[in-house]
């Protein structure tokens, strides 16, 4: 399998394994993110979605499977099946309601740097690299992924990427805001999350969400959603543990 779903408590991961080909993503690869994706999402006793790659594969992804690519160049409706896969994942995959991390050791190129944009907060090694290269094929980055890239590093940096398509390191990755930690593991970053309240992880990612897709002030829902969070079980947990000075432990 090229990619599995590993779960392990309350945290799945999402494995890229196809080491002869730098992880590269084929047409049946992202015809099979979907349902892994549902699969972590539906089940309750996840709290976190991680994806990464296997161990030993040498590469987060080295992008789309441009070989495959080049080989479906001339048939129009491979191309458009295969956009419309690839546009399906990025989306559900940024809008799961499960926090998402990408942790990204070693290369994570065009449509692997996609994965990685889509997912909430990105953990990198010093070994990692990143790049959006269609400019070098002559092609065009989708649209979806772009408005990803902007959001996170503001248009000018998006468009030195998009333009030069060069690699960066995580350093630089870091400075420009493509990644929010530098580590050689994402464990702590887990455990601080899942010592939180899901509930309110989910909520506040929905609205960076609302945020973004352009919503700048509350409506009747938004104010529905922060009002009843008093009334839920979480914010009693949540309380009383601040009163009696100890972690809260949220289900």
């Amino acid at each position: 399998m090229n990619l599995r779903l590993e779960k392990s408590g309350p945290v799945a991961r999402l494995l890229i394994d196809r080491p002869e080909a730098r992880n590269a993503i084929n047409m049946a690869m992202w015809e099979a993110l979907p349902g892994l994706i549902a699969d972590a999402e539906s089940d309750s006793a996840i709290r976190v979605l991680e994806l990464r790659s296997a161990e030993g594969t040498g590469a987060f992804c080295a992008g789309a499977d441009i070989k495959e690519m080049l080989a479906n160049k001339d048939n129009m409706a491979w191309r458009e099946a295969n956009q419309a896969e690839i546009n399906r994942v990025q989306i559900e995959l940024a809008r799961i309601d499960l926090p998402t991390i990408a942790f990204i050791d070693g290369d994570c190129i065009g449509g692997g740097c996609g994965l990685a944009l889509a997912c909430d907060i990105r953990v990198a090694t010093g070994r990692a690299r990143f790049g959006i290269t269609p400019g070098k094929l002559g092609l065009v980055y989708p649209l979806h992924d772009v408005k990803l890239l902007t959001d996170l590093v503001g248009p000018g940096q998006a468009k030195r990427i998009l333009f030069t398509a060069q690699l960066l390191n995580a350093q630089e990755a870091q400075r420009i805001g493509l990644v929010e930690v530098l580590a050689e593991s994402s464990d702590a970053l887990i455990e601080q999350i899942l010592a939180t309240s899901t509930h309110s992880a989910v909520e506040n990612k929905r609205f960076v969400r609302r945020v973004l897709d352009g919503q700048a002030q509350d409506d009747a829902e938004t104010l529905g959603i922060f009002g009843a969070a008093f009334t839920r079980q979480d914010f009693a947990e949540g309380a009383a543990a601040f009163a009696e000075k100890r972690k809260p432990e949220f289900s």
